[in-house]
């Protein structure tokens, strides 16, 4: 087996979708968190593919981008689905995932008027989240499975999970209109892997 190094910031973010998708394959991997912004110096920019974070370094080699990570992990552990048209609506998924991260993230961190902000936010509660849970909430009624593709976890599962959990913290309010959605959350993180992954790992704020 490759030997594996996540390098990323010391919280969640986008790098969480790869220690997930790692632990429910039950591979291991090394990790090097960086502390931001002190830690992030133009040194380890340069060092980093793209200057970004996360990469992964898989025997020495570093490739960029959680994205392509994550379906890497899961093409060679088992993620993906059984055919190319299966992974093509798992692919789906995960990028609806992204848009509502992309747009959780721009209303945040990124917007820095205070009054665009609180507007940004507002419509990101009452608007796109709902929304995006709909969506989510019809796939999983359209499954039967409790997963979102076929009878086991996928990528799909775990990119949702993550893009989920601050909302679900924040709002849980809202999911009361979404119990397929709950369901499947409850279902991911009572598997053994997962279970014990997020019983142990760092907490920190996002």
């Amino acid at each position: 087996m490759p030997s594996y190094k996540l390098v990323y910031f010391d919280f969640r973010g986008r790098g969480e979708i790869v220690r997930l998708c790692f632990n429910a394959a039950g591979v291991n991997f090394d990790e090097e968190r960086i502390d931001y912004p002190p830690e992030w110096t133009e040194e380890k920019k340069a060092a980093a593919p793209f200057r970004q974070l996360p990469y992964l370094e898989i025997d020495g080699k570093k490739y960029a981008q959680s994205g392509p990570i994550a379906s890497y992990i899961s093409r060679e552990y088992g993620l993906y689905g059984d055919s190319a048209q299966e992974n093509l609506f798992i692919d789906g998924v995960v990028a609806l995932s992204v848009d509502y991260f992309d747009t959780w993230v721009r209303a945040y961190f990124f917007e820095t008027d205070p009054n665009k902000k609180v507007e940004l936010e507002t419509n990101l509660k009452n608007e796109v989240l709902p929304k995006f849970l709909g969506h989510l909430e019809k796939i999983l009624t359209n499954s039967g499975s409790g997963f979102f593709s076929g009878q086991r976890l996928t990528l799909a599962d775990l990119a949702v999970y993550h893009t989920l959990e601050i909302s679900y913290r924040d709002f849980p309010d809202i999911y009361a209109n979404y119990p397929k959605v709950v369901e499947n959350r409850k279902k991911v993180e009572s598997l053994p892997r997962i279970k014990s992954y997020l019983s142990s790992r760092k907490v920190t704020e996002i």
